[in-house]
């Protein structure tokens, strides 16, 4: 058993150095890691409802909102009623300042019985439609107190 090839915990520089893969995955964040692995997953199956969803998240925290918009796009497409999903549409489109569209998908959220207020209050997507006139009509309309 005790030659060069014995793997049973010897440290010894006999051991083939790591791949470089493997290497690299070390290196990356937690969010790179998921963003790079769930994107490898959605390739597979792109109808896997919540790897859409995290894999969004992911894109859309690292400012990747044109990205995130489309998988975003994808989940309502897939989940028509899922509240959470047009939220998060309506933050996409937010954040890339189209915010009629954003507006539409926010309500529809409303619609489908969406109502998170404190994230409402504190969430930065929505930052850009907080200034625009249809943001306190749509929490009226909603009677939301913020």
């Amino acid at each position: 058993m005790g030659g060069s090839n014995d793997w049973t915990g010897d440290p010894s520089g006999d051991r083939p150095a790591p791949e470089t893969s493997t290497r690299r995955v070390r290196d990356l964040s937690q969010r790179d890691f998921e963003i790079e692995f769930l994107g490898g997953v959605l390739e597979r199956d792109p109808y896997f409802a919540e790897a859409i969803r995290v894999h969004a998240g992911n894109l859309a925290a690292k400012g990747l909102y044109s990205q995130a918009l489309r998988l975003d796009n994808r989940l309502v497409r897939l989940l028509p009623e899922d509240c959470i999903a047009w939220y998060n549409l309506a933050c996409s489109y937010s954040m890339l300042g189209m915010l009629d569209p954003a507006f539409s998908s926010l309500q529809r959220a409303f619609e489908l019985g969406y109502r998170c207020q404190e994230r409402l209050r504190r969430d930065p997507d929505l930052g850009p439609l907080r200034d625009d006139p249809r943001f306190l009509r749509l929490i009226r309309r909603f009677e939301f107190i913020l």
